[in-house]
């Protein structure tokens, strides 16, 4: 079983300044709670019991969020606010812990996953880039089925979504034999970075999640830099295949780039309709606004 979970946030959100100059990008708000709270409620859905962050130290405060505040919960005990404590101390479930790691220096993606190296020993893991929201469109999550799919084949998954033939040379492209229905996985050849339009292999990008085995911590061990000198995870991954299978899992729900300030905005839209409380007045300011 798949037990734990890799979230690198020790990037320093330059596709988010200003903002992101004070405040990690991962802590911005989406409605009502900060963006990272998402993704770990999706990992926690799919039955992750520990979620490793790899860090940074100007990113305390994303561990501060999901540590316990007992001056703030006796306030609002003594207030009687129940709602909220209730609230802030049901963030994470308590069979579910919260660890980090420092990424000492900024080498990329591959290199964050294998500062965890220790923590994950010989288990399988998962991976999720913060950046990227997947809002479920069922109520298992698509991470759920990634680690379905790997329970049964043992092959590593990779999260693809399906984008506009115009627009995949902004994404890294998988080469498949054909295109799988959503919420199933099918053997991939490789991945082609940003590909021209017109020689894409298909039109699944990759999305940002990842079910992976521990033997991939031994490959980013001897993964040389790669593109912007950094240990590149998709390198890691190309290597893993020349050895076993990997597939491509094509996704179910929808994605937000949260780490762009247009992603964020559709994010907030989307999941602002959607919230219980707030939904319906939301909607109603929507409609007032009148573009």
């Amino acid at each position: 079983m798949i037990k734990k979970a890799i979230l690198p946030v020790a990037g320093l959100g330059t596709r988010f300044l200003p903002a992101s100059k004070s405040i990690p990008k991962e802590m911005v708000t989406v409605v009502d709670r900060p963006a990272i709270e998402y993704v770990v409620r999706e990992a926690v859905a799919a039955g992750i019991e520990q979620i490793i962050l790899v860090t940074h130290s100007s990113k305390a405060s994303i561990e501060n969020y999901f540590d316990r505040n007992f001056e703030l919960e006796t306030t609002l005990e003594n207030k009687k606010k129940f709602d909220l404590l209730k609230e802030i101390t049901e963030i994470l479930p308590p069979h579910v812990s919260v660890v980090s790691v420092r990424q000492p220096q900024p080498l990329g993606l591959g290199h964050a996953v294998l500062c965890v190296k220790d923590i994950i020993g010989n288990e399988p893991f998962a991976v999720l880039l913060p950046d990227v929201l997947v809002k479920d469109a069922d109520e298992l999550n698509d991470l759920s089925l990634m680690i379905q799919h790997y329970n049964q084949s043992q092959a590593s998954q990779i999260m693809v979504e399906a984008v506009p033939d115009h627009l995949v040379d902004q994404y890294g492209i998988v080469d498949v034999a054909s295109i799988p229905e959503e919420g199933k996985s099918i053997v991939m050849q490789g991945i082609v970075e940003k590909p021209a339009v017109g020689t894409a292999p298909s039109n699944l990008s990759v999305v940002g999640r990842y079910v992976l085995p521990a033997k991939i911590m031994q490959l980013l061990e001897n993964t040389p830099k790669g593109a912007g000198n950094e240990i590149q995870l998709t390198d890691a991954i190309a290597e893993l295949q020349r050895e076993e299978t990997v597939e491509a899992y094509r996704m179910k729900g929808q994605t937000f780039d949260c780490g762009s300030k247009l992603g964020y905005l559709k994010a907030v839209l989307h999941y602002g309709v959607d919230h219980p409380k707030l939904g319906e007045a939301f909607k109603d300011l929507i409609k007032e606004l009148k573009f």
